[in-house]
């Protein structure tokens, strides 16, 4: 299970190059839900100067560029929630490693994002989504397209797989579901090996006992939760991603802590960044 217990700011990444608002509404809402501090980030790299190159110019007008996409969300942020009084932070430094570092005293980490192809966002020099995703050491939350809050009644997805990364998502899933008054689908997806299997029934149940066991005692905590089990045959990213198709957002865990080129980054995990049409929010063991 995540520990946020000293963990009081939201930080959400502010790239002026492109639109926030989305990020940005989710993080100021979960704010607001969860009555704690709101930061709004933006990194600049430092400046180059050597005998052939001095690039002080442009460094002036990428900190004159975040400095306003700053003041810009800080208004907007004001003016969606008063009662949530942003933090500005501009720093000097790389955005990936920058934002990663925050982490460490973050509760959670907010971003946006174009649905790039992997091969782009790996090699695109203003990404963050895959380098803070692969080594946060708190929750990630991936905004690309907006909750989908017209679906009655509001739900969200979380993926199981009974490893410790997925328990340490069923806890935050199910705390965001009691935020929300959501209901929460607890989703394990059994892939089909490539030669042929026998025994597929046995192989579901096993995947049905998993949820089961993951999930017991969860209801205590929380009774009003509304929260299913659903085993789903194909391939993981594709499954949850269908399941979360109207969801508020899905949920999964993170194995390991990955490096600042995002290669370690789990293979579903890397999948539901680029496939799901909602938040996507990936949770660290601890």
């Amino acid at each position: 299970m995540t520990d946020l217990g000293e963990r009081h700011e939201i930080v959400v990444g502010i790239d002026p190059a492109r639109d926030c608002h989305l990020p940005l509404a989710w993080a100021v809402d979960e704010a607001r839900r969860r009555r704690c501090g709101l930061r709004l980030v933006s990194a600049v790299p430092p400046r180059h100067d050597t005998q052939h190159v001095d690039d002080t110019p442009r460094n002036i007008a990428l900190h004159q560029a975040a400095s306003d996409a700053l003041g810009a969300a800080a208004a907007w942020s004001r003016e969606r929630h008063p009662e949530v009084e942003p933090v500005v932070d501009l720093v000097e430094g790389f955005p990936a490693p920058t934002i990663g570092r925050l982490s460490s005293h973050a509760r959670i980490i907010v971003l946006g994002s174009r649905h790039l192809s992997r091969t782009s966002e790996f090699f695109s020099a203003g990404s963050l989504v895959v380098p803070v995703t692969a080594q946060a050491h708190c929750p990630v939350v991936v905004v690309g397209d907006a909750e989908h809050v017209t679906q009655q009644p509001p739900y969200l997805v979380v993926g199981i797989d009974g490893s410790e990364s997925s328990k340490a998502a069923l806890a935050l899933a199910l705390e965001e579901a009691d935020l929300r008054g959501a209901a929460l689908r607890a989703v394990s997806v059994w892939q089909p090996p490539v030669f042929p299997f026998h025994d597929e029934e046995a192989a579901v149940q096993a995947q049905r006992r998993m949820l089961s066991e993951t999930t017991a005692g969860w209801s205590q905590k929380y009774p009003d939760i509304t929260l299913t089990h659903e085993v789903l045959t194909g391939h993981p990213v594709e499954e949850l991603a269908g399941a979360a198709e109207h969801a508020l957002a899905v949920v999964v865990g993170r194995r390991g802590r990955g490096g600042y080129t995002g290669m370690r980054l789990g293979s579903v995990v890397h999948g539901l960044l680029h496939r799901a049409h909602c938040p996507v929010i990936t949770v660290p063991v601890r």
